[in-house]
């Protein structure tokens, strides 16, 4: 049997190593990469030989790097890459018959029921992270895996009937995805990755697949905040929950964190070492999944307490002189760089800037401008355009030009004074300068670590 890989990362390098060297492959890629495996009687690779512009996530012009993948008997193709063979095979049911994602074979192959799916435009690998904890601290045996960075091919053959998984699902996995899991958990959405979907609308209908294929014991939970997220929960025959409302978990103006109805209380807001409101709104979207599998009140107190975050979220990356620098990379959309200043009650020095994503600013540049900032430095494709803003509604304090981060670390440290804090959550895509998010983030914490 020859398979059929289509683009070459995280995902379909597991589905590779998943079938093993039995089989014949034909690993098609729409650039070069320098992991591709040897080539040989029983691996051929092709690809474009022009890579793709930076920040171009599907939809090249060249089709001719599928050329010949038809012809694989089983094709496994990655989640992004599934536009593009759109335009290359249309409503070819012979090709689509034959093509799916580690996500189909996860769903269709795993042993247990017990799955719990998280979605939403940011907070997910935080609220995933936080069901997984705390289930694990009940003496549950449990998975973690998907968008997260552990593939689910990697773990399929571990889990065993009664397991739980928590699994990080994006908009990618669930475009035109048939399976949804017992429990399903929507955050907050908001308008993201409008460069690879064609409206707003398509973005919501990929999220809606996480519950459109529940069953009536099945349980949907959503944020009772947000529009987007109780609509996509409304597509869910099952148990509907709301999160911040009850009977889910609510932070309350008391300052404690309760679920339930009648509630309990669980822990004390000054308890939770996560920063900013976003933050209690994860924590309520995981403490409401997880209420529907164990009420161990005193595991998941523990979790809470002692969980500080995930890497490039919020990160405190150090103090020096009195002033602390916070590694917030992973804010790459204007409303989360929001979200982060919001966070943050000191005098802030901001990084803002990067590639372009097509979404509107304005939100993000009033919230730059208000009494807590003291200075701004502007990186990026974006930097002049935020610069120009800035100006117009009469904020001056601006630094920009640099186009490496030990530059533009050194120049935000220059800015700062004792009590403030530098932020690096810069509101756009990272391609340019860096490789992405993590990389960036990476940068500002050598740069960091560096000063003297």
């Amino acid at each position: 049997m020859r398979i059929g890989i289509v683009g070459w990362g995280i995902e379909t390098q597991s589905a590779y190593h998943y079938f093993g060297p039995e089989y014949e492959y034909l690993i098609v890629n729409e650039h070069p990469r320098d992991d591709f495996p040897p080539e040989s009687d029983k691996v051929k690779v092709q690809f474009l030989k022009d890579e793709k512009p930076p920040g171009i996530t599907s939809n090249v012009m060249d089709l001719s790097y599928l050329d010949g993948i038809e012809k694989c008997d089983k094709i496994v193709y990655s989640v992004t890459s599934v536009k593009n063979l759109e335009q290359k095979f249309g409503d070819d049911k012979d090709f689509w018959r034959k093509a799916t994602t580690i996500w189909h074979i996860f769903f269709e192959k795993v042993k247990t029921k017990n799955l719990i799916g998280v979605t939403g435009t940011k907070g997910k690998g935080t609220t995933s992270t936080l069901i997984y904890e705390m289930l694990k601290a009940s003496g549950k045996t449990v998975y973690l895996a998907g968008n997260i960075g552990t593939s689910v091919l990697d773990i399929l053959d571990a889990v065993q009937e009664g397991d739980w998984v928590v699994l990080e699902m994006t908009n990618y996995q669930l475009y035109k995805f048939p399976y949804s899991p017992h429990i399903a958990v929507s955050l907050m959405i908001t308008q993201e990755h409008q460069d690879w979907h064609k409206d707003m609308d398509e973005y919501i209908a990929a999220k809606t697949n996480l519950f459109a294929h529940q069953k009536k014991d099945d349980i949907a939970i959503y944020f009772a905040g947000n529009q987007h997220s109780q609509q996509i929960a409304g597509s869910s025959p099952g148990i509907k929950i709301p999160y911040f409302a009850k009977p889910g978990a609510v932070a309350k103006d008391e300052g404690v964190i309760v679920v339930g109805d009648p509630e309990t209380e669980v822990i004390k807001i000054k308890e939770v070492q996560l920063l900013g409101n976003h933050n209690l709104e994860n924590i309520c979207a995981a403490l409401t999944a997880v209420w529907q599998v164990t009420q161990d009140l005193d595991s998941i107190k523990t979790v809470l307490s002692n969980f500080k975050g995930l890497e490039h979220r919020l990160e405190l990356v150090r103090t020096l002189d009195g002033v602390k620098y916070y590694d917030d990379s992973f804010g790459t959309t204007p409303s989360t760089a929001v979200v982060a200043m919001k966070a943050l009650i000191e005098p802030q020095v901001l990084i803002l800037g990067g590639s372009d994503k097509g979404l509107p600013i304005e939100a993000m540049i009033d919230e730059a401008i208000k009494d807590r900032t003291r200075h701004i430095v502007t990186i990026g494709q974006t930097g002049p355009v935020i610069e120009k803003m800035l100006l117009d509604k009469g904020f001056n304090k601006i630094t920009s030009g640099f186009n490496n981060m030990p530059d533009i670390v050194a120049a935000a440290r220059q800015a700062a004074r004792p009590g403030d804090v530098v932020l690096l959550s810069p509101g756009f895509a990272s391609f340019g300068f860096f490789k992405d998010y993590k990389d960036r983030g990476d940068q500002f914490k050598a740069a960091v670590a560096a000063l003297v």
